[in-house]
């Protein structure tokens, strides 16, 4: 199994930056994809943003050009920057990852979960 716990959420103003950082602990961290998701208050789950274990990434339409996902196997550690916030990012954001060596597709399960940081933006 992987561990992962969540960082880097507070409070920003609309036009602000933060960084997200997911710690893995456990077996070989390179050899997991890891996942961005976000709920929102009277919202679902929703996907945000994943990088494979070859370092592919993938953005939901509502965050690309403003996300950027990225990954440092040396420290075990998934980062998802994020610029530009608007209100309605304001979300828990949770870390995810599959099985070890699972490509990133549609439907997938995501089997390991962080408990998640809250992200706050206001206007």
């Amino acid at each position: 199994q992987v561990q992962l716990v969540e960082s880097g959420g507070g409070l920003v103003k609309a036009g602000g930056s933060l960084r997200l950082s997911c710690v893995a602990s456990g077996r070989a961290f390179s050899s997991y994809a890891i996942g961005w998701f976000r709920q929102a208050p009277g919202k679902e789950h929703e996907f945000v943003a994943a990088i494979s274990w070859s370092s592919d990434s993938h953005y939901a339409d509502s965050v690309k050009g403003r996300f950027s996902i990225s990954r440092d196997n040396a420290k075990s550690t998934v980062y998802l920057q994020m610029y530009s916030l608007k209100p309605e990012d304001t979300a828990v954001y949770h870390c995810a990852a599959p099985q070890p060596q699972i490509p990133i597709v549609d439907g997938m399960s995501w089997d390991y979960w962080g408990q998640g940081t809250q992200v706050t933006v206001s206007s």
